[in-house]
């Protein structure tokens, strides 16, 4: 398929995640809501500055019962470097070795998050330099070793010789790669190319705050009236047919089950072949 990508291989995890960044003193409600409704994966980050891990772990508590248990939940969360944390708010100690920063960070996830392992752990955002980068990324592989992190990835990464340079170096592979999804950055295209060669997990945020023009769009419009869904409805089933997993940060409950509702539909070859035209 021309465009942003040919149909990816079936994604283990979740197809669709909540997004918990800027939600506050709402993030326990919202977590909750999310999850009784049916999201299975969440994604935070112990950076108080935008994220409120312990809301999002107070949320996670609510729902679990015999019926939901932690194994049935995804949960992500992220250790963020210093010049992405707010001074007054940093979650560890930033006069100690960056693998020491990493090990308190993920300490601190595994007591918000009120769980003992974490389905994935992300690296915020690329340290300053190559060698900063890699010393972070020891320091999670440190954690993959014991068990108590299944995987590992990175987040607003979008030079693909940082993302080559980093599979290349690393003992434990990026299992995942989250970005902004706009037109800035091409899409990704290239960055989703090689993610989809290498078994790894793309996951786009942003996703309509950042392309309202291709939800006016005729192409997303016309689909939506045809399918009777809407066009964010449209945009997140095609991505997720072509191997993208979305974040999803609503804080509308009737949005929250149209998001869900996504999978009830699929979107057929010449249709994908024409959104993929509005990019």
């Amino acid at each position: 398929m021309d465009g942003l990508g040919t149909p990816a291989a079936e994604i283990s995890g979740p197809k669709i995640v909540y997004g918990t960044a800027w939600k506050k003193a709402e993030t326990e409600r919202l977590v909750a809501t999310a999850i009784g409704l049916g999201f299975r994966g969440i994604d935070a980050a112990c950076q108080p500055k935008h994220y409120n891990e312990a809301g999002v772990g107070a949320g996670v508590a609510q729902r679990l019962n015999a019926e939901l248990t932690r194994g049935d939940l995804f949960l992500q969360t992220k250790f963020t470097p210093l010049s992405g944390q707010d001074p007054k708010q940093i979650p560890y100690d930033p006069k100690a070795a960056l693998s020491e920063q990493v090990a308190q960070s993920f300490a601190a996830s595994l007591r918000n998050l009120q769980t003992d392992y974490l389905d994935s752990l992300l690296l915020h955002s690329p340290l300053s330099n190559a060698e900063q980068t890699m010393t972070a990324w020891r320091a999670m592989e440190s954690l993959a070793d014991t068990g108590a992190v299944k995987q590992l990835g990175i987040s607003n990464c979008y030079g693909l010789s940082q993302l080559d340079s980093l599979c290349t170096c690393a003992r434990v592979k990026p299992s995942v790669v989250q970005n902004r999804f706009h037109a800035e950055s091409g899409y990704d295209r290239e960055i989703r190319a090689f993610c989809g060669k290498r078994g790894i997990v793309y996951q786009s945020f942003w996703t309509l705050t950042a392309n309202a023009h291709v939800l006016a769009h005729d192409t997303l419009t016309t689909l939506a009236s045809s399918y009777r869904r809407t066009p964010a409805q449209i945009l997140f089933r095609y991505l997720t047919q072509v191997g993208v997993v979305p974040l999803t940060g609503t804080r509308s409950e009737a949005h929250m089950r149209e998001d869900l509702a996504i999978f009830e539909f699929g979107l057929t070859d010449r249709e994908r072949e024409a959104v993929d035209a509005v990019f």
